[in-house]
């Protein structure tokens, strides 16, 4: 009988110690996995190595192997990409570093592997925004937050990175899968999917793999969440026109633009009266507009260097 193929968790971190800590701890707790989990890989992504001291005084808790890596040019790509070069785990297991792992997130991820035979499997995300404003606070943590089928199974559309298991020979290609061209603005996980998809990769949900996220504070503002949503918005035209299918291009657009017409005339509304409503309004329009307004340049920037602005600029 063949043993079940080992297992490693990637988390790749920028200037979050608490977010990391909480990260780790949640990983220590896992049940179930003794014999699977091959080592947890943090990658560094501060060019000032800043996380190797969290890294340290965490090491002697930890019951399976703690790596450390240094990855010095800010960017998710390149921290994903140097977090695989430092394991040759044949399953991989993504967790951010805003997340924590409930005991048997692990075991549910690679049990839901197993009934689907997906080569990329994804749990459910409970998004909390402690630090926002009350009013804001039910939009914040349905937009950080992940939702998907009751049960384990096959799913057709892909989630982001975070809270994902992958199957390496299938899902994660080469020796540095994901686009580092996608470094500060972020989708690099979108385009590694597509490919997936395109090469006929498959997607499953694990229904009991919870995690949760939890938003730091300069996060959790409409703001930033505003421009997240123009970036997902992004998404569908982008990756139609990387595949140069022109005519699912302007069929995104014509969407984009029925959206944005759509939610512009709930918004009103909810803007007069204040209602806290007016978010999500707000959200489906960030989102059509992001279809229209894909092009390369126009892209919120996110990650790297100019996340490392904005903790910069929270930390004065």
């Amino acid at each position: 009988m063949t043993p079940p193929e080992p297992v490693a968790v990637i988390i790749p971190t920028l200037r979050r110690p608490e977010g990391l800590a909480r990260a780790l701890e949640s990983l220590f707790l896992q049940t179930e996995v003794a014999d699977r989990l091959r080592e947890i890989v943090v990658v560094d992504n501060d060019p000032a190595g800043t996380a190797a001291a969290t890294i340290e005084s965490l090491r002697g808790r930890s019951p399976w192997p703690l790596v450390y890596c240094h990855a010095p040019v800010p960017g998710v790509a390149t921290a994903r990409n140097v977090g695989l070069q430092a394991t040759d785990a044949p399953l991989i297991a993504f967790l951010d570093d805003d997340e924590v792992a409930a005991p048997d997130w692990l075991a549910q991820l690679l049990a839901g592997q197993v009934e689907t035979g997906a080569d990329v499997v994804f749990g459910p995300i409970r998004g909390r925004a402690p630090d926002a404003a009350d009013w804001l606070k039910p939009y914040l943590e349905d937009f950080f937050g992940r939702s998907g089928p009751a049960r384990t199974r096959l799913i057709d559309q892909p989630h982001g990175c975070g809270n994902s298991l992958m199957v390496r020979r299938t899902a994660l290609p080469g020796p540095a899968p994901f686009d580092v061209g996608a470094d500060q603005a972020g989708g690099e996980d979108d385009a590694l999917f597509a490919a997936l998809a395109d090469r006929g990769g498959r997607f499953g949900w694990a229904a009991g793999a919870h995690v949760d996220e939890i938003a730091p504070a300069h996060r959790a503002t409409l703001t930033y969440a505003l421009s997240r949503a123009f970036a997902f918005g992004q998404g569908p035209s982008q990756t139609a026109a990387a595949r140069r299918d022109w005519i699912a291009v302007v069929r995104w657009m014509l969407v984009g633009a029925v959206q944005m017409m759509l939610w512009t005339c709930a918004a009103v509304p909810y803007l007069i009266v204040r209602s806290p409503r007016r978010a999500w309004a707000l959200d489906r329009i960030a989102r059509g507009l992001g279809k229209l307004f894909w092009m390369k340049g126009l892209e919120p920037h996110f990650y790297g260097s100019h996340e490392l602005v904005r903790l910069n600029t929270a930390a004065r």
